[in-house]
């Protein structure tokens, strides 16, 4: 952290506002507020957009994540309450909204906010987010009132809906934070029904690092003649040329430096392993593309003995809430160590001390990228990403240049701990590994097929062989997209001479529950198909097919592929939904007996 005062000198230069110099002026209290959390000083998107919402417009801000957007819209807030708060308000009358995608980030501007709310005397706060009882919530919004609503499009929108006791009539300002995540996330019906309950004669803001399309509808739809604020950091490309050298507009913060590192499937791990050995003293977060990936990868990273002492910290939005908050809370303390992620952790959340953003897979949705190296970097300082490509997915490089973020090649290291065999090794030792393993490869692979950027990450060119030793698995599992789809097995060797059946899980009561499990099975009576009386109907049936064409059987066999791809599209979707458990799906897709 010796780098603090620096950095924060050299965010002095490049923002010479003081907030007390702000027209129109804050407000004693909430300049004292500044004051003792540190900030005097604004940032670029501060000082372009507080003024804005102080003088009653509306605004769509589009800046770089990590620049400070969350006071940005929390200052103004507090001055527009503090003036329609002349008279004490009603307990149940409601003068803010704050809405946000996520609720780690909803505690997070809950928590930003306290210090400045607790400046307004007459107004009552309250987070609303899932993971506790909605009807706690509702006794408390009876007892103590709410003036000021910061929470969840669907925590809110479930509120608004089942409780006439609060008065939006006279409600002052609407914030949108993270506007695209909450249309992506597919949160369009709600919010557009919380907005339709709330007085048009209002302010409203929204904040996002990307403006897409969709956000430029809700701006259209929501916002009175608003004004376009687009704070952009300047960046070097570093080649040859004259003309790269000249700054140019970046998406990303100023002070951090991207890299991408190409290499195949089965090589990830281990270059993941020594980047992480060589930073043993920093704090980074690790980016997956699913929940069974972090499972597997928080199960066996912390079996190599390369990393013994390295706090890791897996962190998905399957996780309980509970949970997900005591993996942010302990990551967020901790002067070093790994969090291993989902996007879950990839918008707006601020933790202190983040030096560097590994990508050790792509995000779905490219949009997230930024979102995801704007962990470090923040408000000026120093920070550090890396993104692991495939060979196959160079071209993702030059897409993301014209995009504005513009990647250096980070040189491999061929000269490093193989750690291949070592994962292998834990899968055999530990039932409980190599399922996670096998989750991860096939989570991967189905996430892989759903990539917005589909030409450059093609799925039917996946070498799964490698990715499948990637993933440290004894076998390759018979996935239909394996079966079906001739996708390249070459570089996989299977572990020869083992039952998978016989690993045990390193937990006892796990193993003896799965022992009984296995006898019960054993001991179900049988049916016995002799006993079965013949089925005309089947009979005259299997003819027709003998009857068919080679071109029609193969159409038929199509069909069947098709309709049992698409029946595992939907038991996935239950899966993420929750319907069914991790057991259940297995069962279902008839992969349990490949574990």
């Amino acid at each position: 952290m010796d780098d603090e005062p620096r950095d924060s000198n050299r965010n002095r230069a490049l923002t010479a506002t003081r907030f007390s110099d702000l027209e129109p002026p804050l407000s004693e209290p909430v300049l004292e507020a500044l004051s003792l959390s540190g900030f005097e000083f604004c940032t670029p998107v501060q000082a372009a957009t507080i003024p804005l919402l102080c003088s009653f417009k509306d605004v769509a801000v589009d800046a770089a994540t990590g620049s400070g957007k969350t006071l940005a819209f929390v200052v103004p807030l507090v001055e527009i309450l503090r003036r329609s708060s002349s008279a004490p308000s009603k307990r149940h009358q409601v003068l803010g909204i704050i809405i946000s995608p996520t609720r780690e980030l909803s505690s997070q501007i809950f928590q930003v906010a306290q210090p400045f709310i607790s400046t307004l005397s007459s107004i009552k706060s309250l987070l609303l987010v899932g993971g506790v009882e909605v009807k706690a919530d509702m006794k408390k919004i009876k007892e103590e009132g709410a003036n000021l609503l910061i929470g969840t499009p669907g925590r809110l929108y479930d509120i608004m809906d089942r409780m006439d006791i609060l008065d939006f009539k006279n409600l002052e300002i609407l914030i949108l934070d993270e506007a695209d995540r909450l249309l992506d996330m597919g949160f369009q019906k709600q919010i557009t029904s919380i907005v339709s309950r709330l007085p048009k004669l209002r302010r409203t803001g929204l904040f996002s690092a990307t403006q897409t399309e969709a956000v430029e509808e809700l701006a259209e739809a929501g916002l009175r003649n608003p004004v376009r604020v687009e704070v952009r950091t300047e960046t070097k490309q570093q080649d040859d040329s004259a003309s790269s050298r000249d700054a140019a507009p970046s998406k990303t913060p100023s002070g951090l430096f991207l890299e991408y590192l190409e290499c195949e499937a089965d090589q990830k791990p281990s270059q993941l392993v020594d980047f992480l050995m060589k930073n043993k003293s920093n704090k980074i977060i690790v980016y997956f593309m699913t929940c069974a990936c972090v499972d597997y990868w928080g199960a066996v990273l912390p079996c190599l003995s390369a990393l013994k002492g390295l706090s890791l910290v897996p962190l998905h939005g399957k996780m309980k809430q509970i949970v997900r908050e005591k993996a942010l809370a302990l990551f967020t303390s901790l002067p070093s160590g790994v969090l291993l992620c989902t996007d879950v952790a990839a918008r707006g959340l601020d933790i202190p001390g983040v030096d560097c953003i590994v990508q050790y897979d792509p995000p779905q949705d490219p949009n997230v990228f930024i979102h995801r190296v704007g962990r470090t970097a923040r408000l000026g300082r120093q920070g550090n990403s890396i993104v692991f490509l495939l060979p196959k997915e160079e071209s993702y490089v030059e897409f993301l240049r014209i995009r504005r973020v513009p990647l250096q090649q980070r040189k491999r290291n061929d000269n490093v701990l193989d750690v291949v065999p070592l994962m292998r090794s834990a899968a055999k030792k530990d039932r409980d590994i190599m399922e996670k393993g096998v989750r991860a490869f096939v989570s991967y692979i189905r996430a892989y097929k759903e990539h917005h950027c589909s030409y450059i990450f093609r799925w039917k060119e996946l070498e799964v062989g490698k990715l499948a030793m990637g993933c440290g698995l004894l076998q390759l599992p018979g996935m239909p997209e394996v079966k079906h789809h001739s996708l390249s097995t070459e570089g996989f060797t299977p572990v020869e001479d083992i039952n998978l059946e016989e690993i045990k899980y390193k937990d006892k009561s796990r193993e003896k529950q799965r022992r009984k499990n296995l006898q019960a099975k054993k001991e179900a009576p049988q049916k016995d198909p002799k006993t079965h009386k013949p089925n005309k109907n089947a009979n005259a049936a299997s003819n027709v097919i003998r009857k068919k064409t080679a071109k029609q059987r193969r159409a038929a066999q199509t069909i069947e592929d098709e309709d049992e791809l698409a029946r595992e599209y939907r038991l996935l979707k239950k899966l993420k939904k929750g319907t069914i458990d991790e057991d259940e799906y297995a069962k279902l897709t008839g992969t349990e007996d490949l574990l």
